[in-house]
């Protein structure tokens, strides 16, 4: 799933290419596109593109009074709609535009159809759900508020990266960068890390974002999930590069959990299954 850096960029592509287009209209392609009843997508007809952010993992094309709240999810992609298919392949939803300009066209690969768009006074956007049920920005934190949040919720630091309410923007791929940067087992209890572990993924979070924002500013489309910088992130067998010892996996039905032994957890391997007793 797009996370922050992959999300940031394409904003600003979005941004770039489409400020200033007045909507003509918007176009639910599946009866699950458009998740709100209310306000309408109307009221935004006829209105200029104001900007286009990020919460979260999160895309905001602002309108007034109106803002589109996009969410890509495993497989989407919001991208210009030169061919304007009537039936086009993952289609979920378009942005029709006056003067010529392409349209933009939310797909979404596979079957699950979980992509979305909500609508939403622009005025109160961020005071909503979904963006309003969303933790800080990972990239914004600061250690002392991290560590509060620790205690907040005492579980395994992977699984509170991971947690939109904890903190936003962050999914598997950065948990893993970022657990393994910050030098600390992806199972370590978040209770135990205190303000000195707050801080050590404060760092390692900030580091990791910025390395992937500045390679995603280099393209021109969005990455793929292989494309995209990692140290050990679907790296199972592989060298670290920091210490050289061989790269471990604790597989999921629906994600895998990277490690390094020896960078990590202090040479011991965490069990391969769910219901062991994980290494704290």
């Amino acid at each position: 799933m797009p996370e922050i850096p992959e999300i940031q960029a394409h904003a600003e592509r979005l941004e770039q290419d489409y400020r200033g287009a007045r909507l003509s209209r918007f176009v639910p392609i599946t009866f699950t596109a458009l998740k709100t009843a209310v306000p309408p997508p109307d009221d935004a007809y006829g209105e200029a593109l104001d900007s286009v952010g990020r919460r979260g993992k999160y895309l905001l094309l602002r309108f007034e009074p109106i803002t589109f709240v996009v969410h890509l999810m495993q497989g989407g992609r919001l991208l210009p709609d030169v061919k304007m298919s009537a039936r086009p392949r993952g289609g979920q939803a378009r942005f029709l535009f006056d003067d010529g300009i392409p349209a933009l066209l939310l797909t979404e690969a596979g079957t699950e159809r979980r992509a979305g768009v909500w609508c939403l006074l622009t005025s109160a956007a961020l005071a909503t759900p979904p963006l309003a049920d969303l933790g800080p920005e990972a990239n914004d934190i600061e250690p002392e508020e991290l560590a509060a949040r620790f205690i907040e919720k005492s579980t395994r630091l992977h699984t509170f990266l991971r947690d939109q309410r904890m903190i936003a923007g962050v999914g598997r791929r950065l948990a893993n960068e970022i657990c393994h940067r910050a030098k600390l087992s992806p199972f370590a209890s978040t209770k135990k890390l205190g303000l000195a572990g707050a801080t050590k993924v404060v760092t390692a979070m900030r580091d990791a974002i910025a390395e992937s924002l500045a390679f995603e500013r280099t393209r021109t489309d969005m990455s793929k999930s292989k494309q995209r910088p990692s140290r050990v992130h679907n790296r199972t067998g592989e060298p670290c590069p920091v210490c050289g010892d061989t790269v471990r996996a604790v597989e999921y039905s629906s994600y895998t959990v990277n490690y390094c032994p020896t960078c990590q957890t202090s040479g011991k391997l965490l069990a391969d299954n769910t219901t062991s007793r994980f290494l704290k």
